[in-house]
């Protein structure tokens, strides 16, 4: 179930932020599958969940550690369960170098949480 979304643009690249509750693997597969064939000229979809013990982070073809890991530690931080936050990442041609990457998602992420607060 959608809970929220939150639009950032840095530079040109728009991040979208969407906020799910999520109860099981199934449903997390699903809504990534939609959001792509929604967002078809998108070129990454970094996503991070927790559910129960489960925890899960991608990347997605972002350089390694600058996406999922930052999304994975906001979840961590709020204690949230039972959640699944992605973050689409339209490229607008400006490279944003690891750190600015970091900090889009992290900010995306942070963002689209405290709609839901």
């Amino acid at each position: 179930m959608l809970i929220n979304n939150y639009t950032l643009e840095i530079k040109k690249s728009k991040f979208l932020a969407f906020y799910y509750q999520v109860t099981n693997k199934n449903e997390v597969t699903d809504i990534i599958t939609k959001l792509k064939k929604e967002h078809k000229k998108a070129k990454h979809f970094p996503y991070a969940y927790r559910i129960g013990n489960e925890m899960k982070k991608t990347d997605a073809q972002e350089p390694t550690g600058t996406a999922g890991l930052p999304i994975l530690n906001i979840i961590e931080k709020n204690n949230l369960d039972n959640t699944l936050i992605v973050v689409i990442r339209y490229f607008g041609g400006i490279k944003l170098g690891t750190g600015g990457l970091t900090r889009a998602y992290s900010t995306a992420a942070k963002e689209v949480i405290k709609l839901n607060q």
